[in-house]
């Protein structure tokens, strides 16, 4: 495989087109399909889409029913037929073409000198602006028949699917303008029956509001057809006697918006983007509910047709043509940001919440270092019982001081428990600590610097310990702190240790959402001042189990790796299944470059890194080892705790259930596709 090629990672490249059209001369809007076609042939477009009628022009109005017009349609067919025999899209152009006793809209399929099929347009509007019945037979009904074009008999009706043969996952489907907004599309029957990248050849004159209203059926379109929907509407030299035009183009993925063009453009204009057939295929088998709904319409979908092709794409280098966000569980854009931490915290708070009130109400007992897990836990239960109406002296805040605490994660520590009006508390672990290593005989105990898994393990074990019994004691549950990251890594002491509590608040947010978090609740001012400046100082705190002594804090990402490389692949794994070798492709693309794309908001300057192919290899290899072939048997005995993102969860309750004796080989044969 060439690693560098999007079409060895399972994308295809499509473009959505529109351009200046001139009325009832489609010899010209011909040249021009082409122009444009030639310059995505030179991209590796692999599907571009041009406007509903666009060899006449969507205005035509009666005009569309000249033979002279009609006539030089059916020429212009063969000019794109014969200009595409040296390109590598598919084209779907728009013309109106006779057919028995009729004139039907269709969207013409074009392929290196052929014509592959024709889809009609099912439901011709008639109402307000329009009056297409007058000049165009509704093609709702047309299938399983042919219609003939340029001397051949082609495949005709709104059954066709037009699938690659040599790009897995290609299935194409061409739906025509007003056939989005009725409520049942032709597109939902299309993607049950197997298309993949749904297509939209649009007139649609613009009024106020209707471009938003486009943009959400095509969202819509997207998400619940697990599929890709490319949109691209009429535009320049459309007549304006009682109407105006956008030329809106637009490509969208299962729900997100890949790309799209300015309106009104002044020329000719197309948006492009990398679709994912990965991605739709691995969210259609997880999703059974789609392949039942399929079943329930079996007797429609069971009837489509496949047209094959071969498309031979490119196999070289043609970059990738969408965004791929570096942290995916934590957006870009300032706003989703907001939103998505104001409904994580509150996830949280109300799990928390219903948790206490259906056992009675306990105490909350937590161990509180000073680090972000901690302290996000401990604000989380503070607003917990707020909203309970409690006193947040019910929280049990204990720092638990061990061979290496350092004074300034346990005054950060106190801090926070003093500002928040918690009952804090010190109980220093070491005493007992020296004499457990003590009584097994561990050379610390004899003087010795020795501070392996056993030396750590005491102190985490016996912070874990101590909390429960106190928690039996004083009438509480021991609510833990660990992440979603550390679930995924194994990165955590098994039974009593911090693998282990009542419950855990934090089980379902990663590594790199929890600094969010903590920012996001001093942003909004959930508390006071003294808090927020005290969130602020654990947030400027380098990430340390601070388990061994020594003069150097012990750093937790130079052991395991950056946490934002494997929360990368934590949510390509867990919400994708893609294997290692796409995710080294999508990793590459977010991360070589610390100026290319954009930092969540507020992200530190100081800490925005890059990193090589060498090194994602590298932490990849550890993330599969760990993740595949470790950690399991500590997640499939997790306490409860809330699921936050949609990226998923360890839960073996609930999104991932998986053996404690797997092999991680099959990942690891995989990456060793990737280049050293």
């Amino acid at each position: 495989m060439n690693f560098w090629s999007i079409y060895e990672h399972g994308f295809a490249r499509v473009a959505s087109c529109t351009g200046h059209t001139v009325i009832a001369d489609p010899r010209a809007n011909a040249e021009a399909v082409l122009r444009q076609a030639r310059r995505c042939a030179e991209e590796g477009v692999a599907v571009a889409v041009f406007p509903e009628l666009g060899l006449t022009g969507y205005s035509i109005e009666d005009l569309l029913l000249q033979d002279a017009v009609l006539d030089q349609v059916e020429e212009a067919v063969e000019t794109v037929k014969a200009g595409s025999a040296g390109l590598l899209p598919v084209l779907v152009v728009g013309a109106p073409l006779r057919h028995r006793n009729r004139v039907y809209n269709c969207a013409v399929f074009v392929h290196r000198g052929r014509i592959l099929g024709v889809a009609p347009k099912s439901y011709p509007p008639n109402y307000r602006e329009f009056y297409e019945r007058r000049q165009i037979a509704a093609g709702d009904d047309e299938r399983g028949g042919t219609i003939r074009i340029g001397g051949e008999s082609v495949p005709f009706g709104v059954d066709l699917l037009f699938e690659a043969e040599d790009v897995p996952g290609l299935v194409l489907h061409a739906e025509i303008c007003e056939d989005m907004w009725v409520p049942v599309p032709p597109s939902a029957e299309a993607a049950l029956a197997g298309a993949t990248v749904l297509l939209n050849l649009s007139g649609s004159p613009i009024t106020v509001g209707r471009a938003e209203d486009r943009k959400l059926l095509c969202r819509s379109a997207s998400q619940r057809c697990l599929a890709a929907y490319v949109y691209a509407a009429a535009g320049l030299g459309e007549s304006s006697t009682d109407l105006s035009w956008d030329g809106q183009t637009m490509i969208y993925e299962n729900g997100s918006l890949l790309a799209e063009t300015d309106r009104f453009p002044l020329d000719d204009q197309y948006a492009v983007a990398d679709v994912d057939l990965d991605l739709l295929r691995q969210e259609r088998a997880r999703m059974g509910s789609f392949d039942d709904n399929r079943r329930t319409h079996a007797a429609r979908t069971g009837g489509f047709r496949t047209v094959a092709f071969r498309l031979d794409p490119p196999t070289a280098d043609l970059g990738l043509r969408r965004r791929v966000e570096r942290f995916p569980f934590v957006p870009a854009d300032l706003q989703r940001l907001a939103q998505d931490c104001y409904e994580a915290y509150n996830i949280q708070v109300a799990a928390l919440q219903q948790r206490l009130a259906a056992i009675g109400g306990p105490k909350v007992v937590i161990g509180v270092s000073g680090g972000l897990d901690s302290t996000h836990a401990l604000i989380v239960a503070a607003r917990a019982m707020d909203r309970a109406g409690r006193p947040r002296s019910d929280i049990l805040a204990f720092t638990l001081p061990g061979f290496a605490t350092g004074e300034h994660t346990k005054g950060n520590a106190h801090r926070l428990m003093n500002a928040l009006g918690v009952t804090a508390a010190e109980l220093d672990i070491t005493p007992t600590a020296r004499l457990m290593l003590q009584e097994m005989g561990h050379p610390f105990a004899a003087g010795e610097p020795v501070y392996d898994v056993t030396f750590e393990n005491v102190q985490a074990g016996l912070r874990t310990d101590y909390l429960f019994r106190l928690a039996n004691q004083r009438g509480g549950i021991v609510l833990g702190t660990g992440d979603l990251s550390e679930l995924a890594l194994g990165w955590s002491t098994y039974g009593v240790g911090d693998q282990m509590s009542h419950y855990n608040v934090n089980s379902g947010v990663p590594k790199t959402l929890i600094q969010h978090l903590i920012r996001w609740v001093i942003s909004s001012e959930q508390f006071d001042a003294e808090t927020g400046k005290t969130l602020a100082a654990i947030l400027d705190t380098e990430i340390s189990p601070e388990l061994v002594p020594g003069e150097e804090l012990q750093s937790t990402e130079s052991k395991i790796g950056p946490y934002a490389l494997h929360d990368f692949t934590l949510y390509q794994v867990l919400r994708h299944g893609f294997r290692p070798s796409k995710i080294a492709f999508l990793a590459w693309h977010a991360w070589h470059d610390r100026e290319a794309g954009a930092w969540p908001p507020g992200f530190p300057e100081a800490e925005r890194k890059a990193y090589d192919l060498a090194e994602i290899r590298h932490w990849l290899d550890y993330f599969c080892r760990r993740f595949f072939a470790f950690a399991q048997f500590k997640r499939s005995a997790m306490p409860n705790g809330p699921k936050v993102s949609a990226g998923g969860s360890l839960s073996p309750r609930g999104d991932w259930r998986a053996p404690s004796d797997s092999s991680a080989k099959a990942w690891l044969h995989d990456l060793a596709r990737v280049p050293e």
